[in-house]
């Protein structure tokens, strides 16, 4: 296997990482019957956040902190469905790729997951 390093890879990461979750009854929910997102519209800018952070690249612009907040308004995120994401997550970069790079982005992974769950159980109380 080889190691993320291009636009190309993050899309091939993304899509079979929301293959899985979109297939996850825990937290498919959250994408199609809250968010109701458009993953087609959607992958783009996923791609850009993904790029910018995992080789400060690209051009992405969005608050996703913001974003999480407006969808946990709606429905309440918990540690469970960061627990399901980041474990979809970490095994989609492991059964896809290896190297610096995807052990980078699962840790950048965890600590962007770690911050939001902080920030909105803040935002609760």
């Amino acid at each position: 296997m080889k190691d993320i390093e291009t636009r190309t890879d993050l899309e091939q990461l993304l899509w079979a990482f929301y293959t899985r979750l979109l297939n996850d009854p825990g937290i498919s929910y959250i994408f199609t019957d809250i968010a109701k997102i458009n993953l087609e519209e959607h992958m783009p800018s996923l791609t850009d956040f993904w790029e910018l952070s995992l080789f400060h690249t690209g051009s992405y612009k969005k608050n996703p902190m913001q974003i999480h907040l407006d969808l946990n308004a709606q429905e309440r995120l918990t540690g469970e469905h960061f627990s399901i994401w980041l474990g979809h997550f970490n095994t989609t970069v492991d059964s896809l790729f290896t190297g610096l790079n995807a052990e980078k982005i699962k840790t950048r992974a965890e600590s962007i997951a770690t911050v939001m769950k902080i920030k909105l159980y803040n935002a609760q109380n």
